[in-house]
């Protein structure tokens, strides 16, 4: 699974995600550049670095293989150490005869034996996530272990797809009545309102809107594929019929066309930042602190102690 199993909340509703169809997706993910519409949301994402104030020694590109980031933020942090993470968490078994040798995700990006791959991921004062957490289901067992990978003072970056992406395709396959093309995906409050829970401060989230072109239902449907198939758990079951695809073609040249003839299609960009506070204790009539946490309240009292 992409993420650890959803809670027990969770499995009150359907998933948004079909575990299955995001393994299809990411599997054919291997091994092959990351969508240029996610290298275009990294550079775009880069012009928020400016926030940053703290020069981050480490860097953790979550999801490296398909966030299209790497040699940008090589570019933009030079002396840092940039840590490929996250991988781990993408539904990807293991090839057929690869036994204890390096997992995919290794060999995608040249490491044999990284400490990346260990369970709990090491600390950063940056951590960076392009264009994944719209593929992520269970955002309470997420986002506390992306707090617990952050230095304290240190950042969040993100950015993901938003609810109005595909809502002109969304609105064909309602016309054709076929079940939704994709996904739903988070609205940009509610991820506001989980960072918090998750003990991030000062979260602050910003959208904007892209108009994709192309000149074929085809060439359409070929990019839609590289960014992601359909992962929705209610989505068509079984087979449409043997005239399904020029159906397809014919509603998306009727309702994309616009007034230079090509298909246009949009999308929505949602960007978040956040930063991992000091750690608090909350006062109740008996408080229990761990250790751990009381050795990190004191350092930043006393920035002079090691131990």
């Amino acid at each position: 699974m992409a993420e650890p199993s959803p809670t027990a909340s969770q499995n009150q509703r359907p998933p948004r995600i079909d575990p299955a169809a995001l393994q299809r997706h990411l599997r054919q993910s291997v091994g092959r550049a990351a969508p240029w519409l996610h290298e275009e949301i990294a550079r775009r994402m880069a012009e928020r670095l400016s926030l940053v104030r703290r020069q981050p020694a480490r860097v953790i590109d979550w999801w490296s293989p398909t966030s299209g980031s790497t040699e940008l933020l090589k570019t933009q942090y030079p002396q840092a150490r940039i840590l490929r993470y996250g991988c781990d968490d993408l539904p990807l078994p293991e090839q057929p005869g690869s036994g204890t040798g390096p997992r995919w995700w290794q060999r995608l990006t040249g490491q044999s034996a990284p400490s990346e791959a260990s369970a709990t991921p090491p600390t950063a004062e940056l951590l960076w996530a392009n264009m994944m957490l719209h593929w992520v289901d269970d955002l309470p067992a997420l986002l506390p272990r992306w707090h617990a990978a952050l230095e304290v003072d240190g950042f969040l970056m993100f950015s993901c797809f938003g609810p109005d992406t595909l809502k002109e395709l969304r609105a064909v396959y309602a016309e054709l009545g076929w079940g939704p093309p994709g996904s739903a995906w988070i609205d940009m409050h509610d991820l506001g309102d989980e960072l918090v829970h998750a003990g991030f401060a000062d979260p602050v989230m910003d959208m904007e809107r892209l108009t994709l072109t192309w000149d074929s239902p085809q060439a359409l449907l070929a990019e839609l594929r590289l960014l992601g198939r359909n992962t929705a758990s209610a989505r068509q079951p079984g087979l449409r019929g043997r005239n399904w695809h020029r159906k397809l073609d014919e509603a998306l040249t009727r309702h994309l066309a616009g007034a230079d003839g090509r298909l246009h299609l949009g999308f929505e960009i949602v960007y978040g930042h956040a930063f991992r506070p000091v750690t608090r204790a909350r006062m109740q009539a008996q408080t229990e602190i761990s250790l751990g946490a009381m050795r990190e309240m004191t350092r930043q009292r006393n920035p002079g102690r090691t131990d």
